[in-house]
């Protein structure tokens, strides 16, 4: 059976670092060159009416569909957070079909927002689907680790323990915190810990220096990784995207 290529990538709403321009067209651009199977996004702009107003460029469609479209892949969009003027959310775009998806509330203040995105996806070739959950978590330490626990409950109850599994996303976890928690809770394993020692280094995308970005994984093996950095990555969202190469065990 054939390795899976998947990347996350928090794309900032389609806006460059400072939020000058729009780079929606640029990071498809970008996407189409590394050209993986999977991709796990975060602060995708469903609806924004007011920047659609300031930008001649801002596209016509949501932020998910336009990129599944240059991209030729199916999407599924959680949202998270709704206000007047639009909303944003998770997504999950691939070339492969999307058997199931649903989109879970995981916010724990009202001042954030958050949701996890959960898909059920079958790759060419591989005899069982693969499960995959699309994250972005809370900016305070002690709210992600009840994001962790109330993570860790819902795969128990709603993941088969020997079911492929990718968790991948946005963590904030400039502490380094969530690893050890969701390996003893969950026995997820960091793809870039597991081949580095080390996480990868995300943000800001100029000069990365926290590793905010993650990719989990249970029941796959990571054959290889990589932080997609320099041109034309540093000018485009404020994260840089990560990359993983993934085979069935």
């Amino acid at each position: 059976m054939k390795a899976i290529t998947v990347a996350t990538y928090n794309i900032h709403k389609g806006m460059s670092p400072l939020n000058r321009h729009v780079r929606l067209g640029d990071m498809a651009s970008a996407l189409e060159s590394i050209d993986a199977d999977v991709l796990f996004l975060q602060e995708v702009q469903g609806k924004n009416i007011e920047r659609a107003l300031q930008h001649a460029s801002w596209p016509k469609l949501p932020q998910h569909h336009f990129l599944a479209r240059r991209l030729d892949h199916k999407a599924a969009y959680g949202l998270n957070a709704a206000y007047e003027h639009g909303h944003h959310g998770n997504a999950l775009l691939t070339r492969f079909p999307i058997n199931t998806w649903c989109n879970r509330d995981i916010s724990v203040n009202r001042f954030e927002n958050r949701g996890l995105l959960h898909c059920q996806l079958t790759p060419a070739g591989w005899k069982r689907p693969v499960v995959t959950l699309c994250g972005h978590f809370n900016l305070l330490a002690r709210d992600r680790r009840k994001q962790y626990l109330d993570l860790a409950r819902y795969v128990r109850e709603n993941v088969p323990a020997d079911a492929p599994l990718i968790l991948a996303g946005d963590f904030n976890d400039w502490r380094e915190e969530a690893t050890d928690q969701l390996m003893d809770s969950l026995g997820l394993v960091e793809v870039f810990d597991q081949l580095f020692g080390r996480h990868a280094r995300s943000f800001p995308a100029r000069m990365p220096m926290l590793p905010l970005d993650r990719i989990y994984v249970r029941g796959l093996k990571p054959l290889e990784a990589e932080v997609l950095k320099g041109a034309p990555w540093s000018r485009l969202s404020d994260h840089l995207p990560l990359s993983a190469s993934l085979a069935p065990i």
